[in-house]
């Protein structure tokens, strides 16, 4: 995938699975840095196209983390939270994305 695509495609949508809404995520948009979990595979530029295609923004910055799951316990039986990716994107000067509303 180029990261010269301005138009989204089902790719791009595959990429980006859903924003992080969390007190911590929420207070660093004043920094006009947005978080979202993404698709295990992706790459730091596949993700910069996503975001630029889906909304219309340019990125500057990428960070990704790679988040183990826990093992957790429920009346005695042993279950397992999924590993996810997070990404932290920090946008150009003047560009904001509204969480509120969806892609």
């Amino acid at each position: 995938m180029s990261s010269k695509s301005a138009t989204p495609t089902a790719a791009h949508y595959g990429v980006i699975l859903s924003p992080v809404i969390t007190e911590k995520a929420t207070n660093v948009t004043a920094n006009r840095q947005y978080t979202f979990r993404v698709a295990r595979e992706a790459t730091k530029p596949v993700i910069k196209s996503a975001i630029e295609a889906l909304f219309s923004v340019k990125v500057t910055d990428v960070n990704t983390h790679n988040r183990m799951g826990k093992t957790k316990r429920f009346r005695g039986r042993v279950g397992y939270r999924s590993d996810e990716k997070i990404a932290i994107v920090t946008l150009a000067e003047g560009n904001t994305i509204d969480m509120q509303t969806g892609v």
